[in-house]
């Protein structure tokens, strides 16, 4: 799995790097005992390329679909699903899953972006997963000797795409967070 994140935060420096973008892509350090807010997060001043990054590494012969309880993790009181979304939305970055489908040997593996608010929706909707199909919907990021490339296309057909933020959420909202907490169960 490390060598996908690792492929993905190379993929998107150099396309800064090549299109003189102030940007910068940075994996995020795992820990054995802390929870992770997700694998990748890019900072830019530029909104579309203010990214926070979530990566799955899937052998495509063994499945069918990114399944939510075997794929993602239950920890520190929540499911990973609800936890990025969370850190996502309060944090103003757009989210993107990106998944790497193996093939096995001789066969090329293919990467797609999937905008986080359709793999929220189908969570949200109690899906068990999300098939191979829906998600190779998305077009195969480019690929040459061995190395991903990104575009700023693949960035912006996914940018702004299934907003999860509800305006209800704004931070400059009258009601503190607990108010708010407390009408809905009232």
């Amino acid at each position: 799995m490390g060598d996908f994140e690792w492929a993905m935060v190379n993929a998107l420096n150099s396309f800064f790097e090549k299109e003189g973008i102030a940007a910068i892509a940075y994996r995020l350090r795992q820990s054995r005992f802390a929870t992770q807010l997700v694998d990748i997060l890019v900072d830019s001043k530029t909104p579309e390329y203010y990214l926070a990054i979530e990566c799955k590494s899937l052998d495509a012969r063994k499945t069918k679909s990114l399944y939510f309880k075997q794929h993602f993790s239950l920890a520190a009181g929540g499911h990973q699903m609800e936890r990025e979304t969370d850190f996502i939305t309060r944090s103003g970055r757009q989210g993107i899953l990106a998944v790497e489908l193996r093939r096995g040997a001789g066969k090329s593996r293919t990467a797609h972006l999937v905008p986080w608010g359709q793999i929220f929706q189908s969570y949200n909707a109690g899906k068990a997963g999300v098939s191979i199909r829906d998600i190779e919907v998305n077009p195969p990021l480019e690929r040459k000797k061995g190395a991903y490339r990104i575009s700023r296309l693949d960035i912006v057909r996914i940018s702004g795409y299934y907003d999860l933020a509800l305006e209800s959420d704004s931070l400059e909202s009258d009601q503190s967070y607990e108010e708010r907490e407390n009408e809905e169960f009232s």
